[in-house]
């Protein structure tokens, strides 16, 4: 996030660490955790965070976009070894594959294209004004977009491997490939889900109990 933002407004490294705590703690009071962004603007000066707000947006379809594909290729894996799903028939399997390629597809294109990303932006009445801010969706190059999604492939194998882990230390009864599998499914449903605080919780585990006890946690 610190370097997306960096076109917009040079901030420390201890700033972006509060900034980022204070973005996890307002995602939680929202769908989704879609007003993340909000908590770390405040952090920049009132003239870069309209201007950051873009930038920050462009970060989390970038992992939206490894969580879809990551989520949907463990998925077909699971369909291809014929592992056990928390859902009956294969039908709704083959739809959620389908669904889930057909959006991570249309979210990585407005990614890597940020340039039409911000023209289907500008669409909207509301947000015709913010057109100057919203320029800093052309500065991006395409190798640095690359960067972007690897650090955010580097923030999902972290998030994944500490679930793993806990499910070993906890004997949840899991063999290491299936706990691999599942865990990124995890993720897919409950992003797909929209949530907020006081359900999120119940989602969450919910969603993690069944996919979990499906392949004999």
């Amino acid at each position: 996030w610190r370097w997306l933002v960096a076109p917009v407004e040079e901030i420390g490294g201890l700033r972006a660490f509060l900034a980022t705590l204070a973005g996890t703690s307002v995602g939680l009071v929202t769908p989704n955790r879609t007003g993340e962004f909000l908590g770390r603007v405040l952090f920049l000066s009132p003239d870069a965070r309209i201007a950051a707000s873009f930038a920050t947006a462009l970060g989390s379809i970038a992992q939206f976009v490894i969580t879809l594909l990551a989520g949907g290729l463990s998925l077909v894996v699971l369909l291809l070894l014929e592992r056990p799903l928390p859902w009956p028939g294969g039908g709704l399997s083959v739809t959620l594959v389908v669904l889930t390629a057909i959006v991570a597809g249309a979210a990585l294109v407005l990614f890597l294209s940020p340039g039409l990303f911000r023209q289907l932006l500008l669409l909207v009445p509301f947000l015709r004004k913010l057109g100057e801010a919203s320029g800093i969706l052309s500065r991006y190059a395409r190798h640095e977009l690359v960067v972007v999604l690897l650090l955010s492939l580097l923030r999902y194998v972290v998030f994944t491997v500490q679930f793993v882990l806990m499910l070993l230390a906890f004997d949840a009864g899991l063999r290491l490939g299936d706990a691999l599998l599942a865990v990124p499914l995890i993720y897919l449903v409950t992003t797909l889900v929209p949530t907020v605080m006081l359900t999120e919780l119940g989602v969450r585990g919910s969603v993690s109990l069944a996919v979990l006890g499906a392949l004999g946690g």
